[in-house]
């Protein structure tokens, strides 16, 4: 005659929870990067069709746009690596940077990150002072345009 009665569920075994958590935990800090820089000025980037992956070793980033601490006004920063600077600056800030990488300033790629609703003046000064200081390959930073 069988037994009537309740069936008890065997218990979860949770002795591989440990190396299913160390796993995940080692992925996630393989697969994440860390940031180089902290903004101080906050880009609203215009958006584009086609976009390219940049190699980030003769990489410098230059942002144009609103400072994101309340006391420095409403008018447009120029954020070089970790630094606030203004157009006469960058020359200097360039070169430094170049022999910061030890790099040359035809291997070094200059990426501007401008905001959309900055003047086309401020563009071309910074662009301006790049040309004195001989940095000539220079690209746009934009996110992809979604459908």
């Amino acid at each position: 005659m069988a037994k009537k009665g309740k069936k008890e569920v065997p218990a979860m075994s949770t002795s591989s929870l440990p190396d299913i958590v160390f796993m995940l935990l080692f992925f996630f800090m393989a697969a994440t990067t860390m940031r180089d820089t902290d903004p101080l000025v906050t880009v609203s980037m215009p958006e584009a069709h086609e976009i390219t992956e940049l190699d980030k070793k003769g990489l410098v980033n230059i942002w144009i746009g609103q400072p994101l601490q309340r006391g420095e006004g409403d008018a447009l920063k120029i954020q070089l690596n970790d630094a606030i600077c203004e157009v006469s600056d960058i020359q200097d800030l360039v070169h430094d940077a170049s022999a910061k990488k030890g790099m040359a300033l035809s291997q070094m790629l200059i990426n501007l990150r401008v905001d959309k609703t900055a003047t086309v003046g401020k563009l071309t000064d910074v662009k301006q002072e790049l040309r004195r200081a001989e940095a000539y390959s220079i690209s746009y930073a934009a996110k992809t345009r979604v459908h």
